[in-house]
């Protein structure tokens, strides 16, 4: 009996050690799949006429960052804006920009 709880109690540790492991690949899964939707809705909502293309923003931005790296957008359908990534001098800078408009709303050093 007591051989048989000291299995059970090694699949049990190996069971939770198991599902620990695997938390980060499933939470790294379920933000891939907000981005892959993000990116969905961000198309939607321009083929729409109701926000911008990022190509357009891009046009918009990269011009005022000179001597800045660009490192690449992220979209947020919930707030409606791109960030767009920039390093200089070993500095990162945000920038979000309104989808809807172009205009920056926030500048982040």
């Amino acid at each position: 009996m007591t051989r048989i709880r000291s299995y059970l109690a090694g699949i049990g540790t190996a069971i939770a050690l198991g599902a620990l492991a695997m938390t980060p690949v499933a939470s790294a899964a379920a933000s891939q799949d907000q981005n892959r939707s993000d990116q969905g809705e961000a198309r939607k909502e321009m083929r729409a006429g109701n926000q911008l293309s990022l190509r357009e923003i891009e046009r918009r931005i990269l011009p005022q960052m000179r001597g800045s790296e660009y490192l690449g957008p992220a979209y947020d359908s919930t707030a409606r804006a791109y960030r767009l990534k920039f390093i200089r001098d070993g500095r990162v800078t945000y920038v979000d920009v309104d989808a809807r408009t172009g205009r920056i709303i926030n500048r982040s050093r």
